[in-house]
């Protein structure tokens, strides 16, 4: 190899080992394809360059850094004057595809060029190297695209410098793209952590005390955060504004929640906290259940996004008569223990599900009378749901025998001896959707 040659090389590689070392200093997506591109282009002693990443989910290949962009653009001028094509069109696609290297002497004479950017930018395209940027798992992570010699045409020497640096350039993409995601992933479990810790503390920390009475409450979200909610709230019969949720103040009378919005995760999250918000205002307002029931449906259809629902149970238990009124809008099967004659009644809900239509007729007529033993269980669906190995549903009949057979136990012991059976009804397999549970005991 001649004296001048060797130099040559050696001065090519020695400024590819040096953009290599600039292209591990950083760990920012925009600096990198800025390095990129402008690394190319000078090397190989060009007029332009641009990057294509690769979006391997769409299969497109797309540009927001490159010569003749317009310069240095903030987030908003790069997203309008982003390059998007799908990778099966033209020669960066065919280099994406075939992950091989396409020198093109004379762009205007192949039909793969597509001569739309020269039109609209008064640029003249002469010749065109593509270069796939190929992982060191054989990932495609983009193609890099030089345009005119400026001096003679692409050789088979700017072919094996351009491969060299499309082998660092890619492994830098691929290093930042992990990157960014970690860090988009830590930030996205920050914010579940504490959307549930919101959630969880949006719970009653403890349940009102009523006399004669027992009550049980829990809900597990079957994600980080879940589309069921909860809530008991006690107070005086004649002074509705000195609520007693979450003491240990005997109260005289105790209005129920449960809501379960469809899906489970952030969204339906933050409909049922809107509706158990509501229940909160209305009880501070001394709203009767049809009120609250109304008004809560018109709310919820104004807010709720189309095809989004909210199956709810509200319920007005009066010690002094031993009565719970209720309304359920979706929300069933019911149950119901009766201690005298040791059998379960079911109840299906009285309308359809909040947030599906303004007008529903709302009728309260469903009051029971609690005698000494008498058990009450509001169950969501996630429980009667719950599937075993052979895909068998738990299923209401379970929930029956359940209060059946330990129908002598307190009203925690029952929630308890139930949590446990749907456990080991599903081998403590993950649940497939958020469970609550309200027991509602006479003792």
């Amino acid at each position: 190899m001649p004296i001048n040659a060797k130099k040559a090389r050696q001065d090519a590689l020695q400024r590819v080992l040096r953009v290599a070392r600039e292209l591990s200093a950083s760990a920012d997506l925009k600096q990198i394809l800025s390095v990129i591109i402008d690394a190319v282009r000078d090397l190989l002693e060009a007029e332009r360059a641009t990057v294509f990443e690769y979006d391997a989910k769409t299969e497109e290949l797309f540009a927001t850094v490159a010569h003749g962009l317009g310069g240095k653009q903030d987030d908003a001028d790069a997203e309008a004057n982003e390059i998007r094509f799908p990778i099966s069109k033209g020669l960066a696609g065919e280099c994406g595809r075939t992950k091989e290297i396409i020198n093109i002497p004379d762009a205007h004479q192949d039909p793969r060029f597509n001569p739309e950017f020269d039109r609209k930018t008064g640029f003249v395209t002469r010749q065109v190297l593509t270069i796939p940027l190929v992982s060191f798992d054989d990932e495609l992570v983009g193609v890099a695209q030089v345009l005119n010699k400026r001096r003679g045409m692409f050789t088979d020497k700017d072919e094996e410098i351009a491969l060299a640096l499309a082998g660092q350039a890619a492994v830098a993409l691929k290093r930042c793209r992990l990157i960014e995601d970690r860090i988009m992933r830590q930030k996205l479990e920050r914010d579940l952590e504490l959307a549930r810790r919101i959630q969880q503390r949006s719970f009653p920390s403890s349940l009102p005390q009523l006399d004669q009475f027992e009550i049980e409450a829990w809900s597990e979200p079957a994600e980080q955060t879940g589309g069921d909610t909860y809530d008991v709230i006690g107070f005086p019969c004649e002074v509705a504004e000195t609520l007693a949720a979450g003491t240990d103040t005997p109260v005289d009378r105790a209005l129920f929640l449960m809501a379960d919005a469809t899906g489970h995760g952030i969204g339906p999250a933050l409909s049922v906290t809107q509706v158990r918000s509501m229940l909160r205002i209305a009880a501070r307002m001394d709203s009767d259940l049809t009120s609250i029931a109304v008004h809560m449906n018109q709310q919820l259809c104004h807010d709720m996004p189309e095809g989004r629902f909210i199956t709810a149970w509200l319920g007005d238990l009066d010690v002094a008569t031993s009565t719970l009124t209720s309304f359920s809008a979706g929300q069933g099967p019911l149950i119901k223990y009766e201690a005298a004659t040791g059998a379960c009644h079911r109840t299906d809900a009285d309308t359809i599900p909040f947030g599906l239509l303004p007008t529903v007729e709302i009728n309260i007529s469903q009051r029971l009378i609690f005698e000494p033993g008498d058990i009450y269980a509001v169950i969501s669906d996630g429980i009667y749901e719950s599937m075993n190995a052979s895909g068998e549903e738990f299923g209401a009949h379970r929930v029956e025998e359940i209060l059946r057979q330990h129908c002598k136990e307190s009203a925690c012991g029952i929630s308890l001896v139930l949590r446990q059976e749907v456990d080991a009804f599903t081998n403590n397999a993950p649940a497939a959707d958020d469970r609550t549970v309200i027991i509602i005991k006479r003792v």
